[in-house]
């Protein structure tokens, strides 16, 4: 598979630079829930006093596995945007003790000094409290915008109103289905959904256009309504999601009707 090779051959260069401590992946590699179309997410270790430095070098190291036909030197945790003349898509990040991003899974390519090994109690991809409250918060508010956009008649900004609630309900009905996976949201529905709300998803999903969105915002409707008592059981007593989600739900109920 070329994902493995690129692996294998970047890190083999950088495991001859001095200043790379360790060398991990992350993403689906990281998780080894990777396939054939996959990206590479691969991570350096560096120490801060030789970070500078190595950021000059990394088009070098990535450029020791073939052609690169396009890159990017774009700031997500410093990382060096790589499309091979393969269409392999490599990312190579940069990071330090410090600015290590303690989420997701790592699978470890490289550790002689083994400083990584303090991270590996962080590996998880579940939603805080917080950030839970937040997502079901932004189903409620999308669904507002969405009404809004509705009955001005925008059926372009209605259909991108129900993807923004599609992204953040992701995320709630894996933090019912798949907690485990839950930061992953949108992307990870096919895998780890079980069939019946998935099922319902995909309705949702084929009526999101200009010309039928109305009831795609009916089938959302219901499958709020079989979600809202669980997603209120998982918030704070009184929280402003809970009452403002059963508002929308009241909202697109009644204004729905007849519609489908």
């Amino acid at each position: 598979m070329k994902q493995e090779e690129a692996v294998r051959i970047i890190s083999q260069s950088l495991m001859k630079d001095n200043r790379v401590k360790a060398i991990f992946l992350k993403g689906s590699m990281g998780r080894r829930e990777y396939d054939k179309y996959s990206d590479v997410d691969l991570y350096c270790l560096i120490d801060e006093k030789d970070e500078e430095a190595f950021l000059d070098q990394r088009l070098k190291h990535l450029e020791s596995y073939r052609k690169i036909l396009f890159f990017e030197d774009f700031f997500i945790i410093a990382p060096q945007i790589a499309v091979y003349d393969n269409l392999l898509h490599v990312d190579l990040f940069t990071v330090t003790e410090k600015t290590f991003k303690e989420k997701d899974f790592f699978h470890v390519l490289y550790d002689p000094e083994n400083r990584l090994a303090k991270f590996e109690s962080t590996q998880n991809l579940l939603l805080s409290k917080e950030e839970f409250h937040d997502f079901a918060y932004d189903v409620a508010w999308f669904l507002f915008q969405y009404h809004k956009a509705n009955q001005r008649g925008n059926d372009l900004w209605s259909v991108e109103m129900l993807q923004h609630v599609m992204v953040n309900l992701s995320k709630v009905l894996l933090h019912r289905y798949k907690p485990e996976r839950a930061q992953l949201g949108l992307k990870a529905l096919e895998a780890f959904l079980p069939a019946i709300p998935l099922d319902k998803l995909r309705m949702i999903f084929n009526y999101n256009t200009p010309a039928s969105h109305n009831k795609a915002v009916y089938y959302l409707v219901n499958l709020l309504g079989d979600e809202i008592d669980w997603i209120e059981s998982n918030m704070e007593k009184n929280a402003q999601a809970s009452a403002f989600l059963r508002m929308m739900i009241k909202l697109h109920t009644s204004s729905s009707e007849g519609e489908v």
